[in-house]
């Protein structure tokens, strides 16, 4: 492992808006942070953390969760947060499949899911965050009425989104292949990723908003 990379990593493990499933205080973390007065947002799958970043400096009255499994990018988020003195939003390490034994039931008012990994391969579909699976544990920790949003870049998982979300009795209450109209409408969409800047300009980006 790159010595700077070894640095973030200790470093993680020292920062105060952080908690790692392999330091066990996940749950100490979360326990301190949530006012249950106030509303709650988690972006799953978050990377460095960008849509938890500019929403909680936009919205500092909600807090915000980012989750994800790799502790680089988090470090950058976090980091980030810390500098620009945004105490509301918090960084979990943990594989996403477990967000319904950390989060209290119906808790969450709304989940990003923010250009995800969209597991092409036939084996691998059971780890698409929109599968019936994970749309299972959202319903767990969801507020009624909570929202969901998908972007995404890919269309086969763009329409297996839409397929699916029908099937487990979901309300799309967007959907849009192209989001250019959608983004005058809601500002929050104009948010992007590291992904976002790098790897997709010029293409389509598909979005859903949608209740389970």
């Amino acid at each position: 492992m790159a010595r700077k990379k070894l640095i973030k990593f200790a470093d993680l493990d020292e920062l105060s808006n952080v908690g790692q499933v392999s330091l066990n205080n996940v749950q100490e973390k979360l326990d301190a942070f949530i006012d249950p007065e106030k509303c709650l947002i988690l972006e799953l799958g978050c990377g460095k953390g960008e849509y938890s970043l500019a929403l909680a400096a936009e919205f500092p009255q909600s807090q915000f969760i980012g989750i994800d499994i790799q502790g680089e990018r988090l470090w950058h988020g976090a980091t980030e947060a810390l500098e620009n003195n945004l105490n509301n939003v918090l960084f979990l390490r943990f594989q996403i499949e477990h967000i319904a034994d950390y989060l209290p039931e119906h808790s969450v008012s709304e989940i990003w899911l923010s250009f995800p990994d969209p597991q092409l391969k036939k084996k691998n579909i059971k780890k698409r965050l929109t599968s019936p699976r994970f749309l299972n544990l959202y319903k767990k920790i969801l507020k009624p009425n909570g929202l969901v949003h998908l972007k995404t870049d890919d269309q086969i998982l763009f329409d297996y989104s839409l397929e699916t979300i029908t099937e487990q009795a979901g309300t799309i209450i967007e959907s849009h292949s192209g989001i250019k109209q959608a983004m005058k409408d809601n500002p929050t969409l104009n948010i992007q990723t590291t992904y976002e800047k790098k790897e997709i300009a010029g293409t389509i980006i598909y979005y859903i908003k949608f209740q389970l």
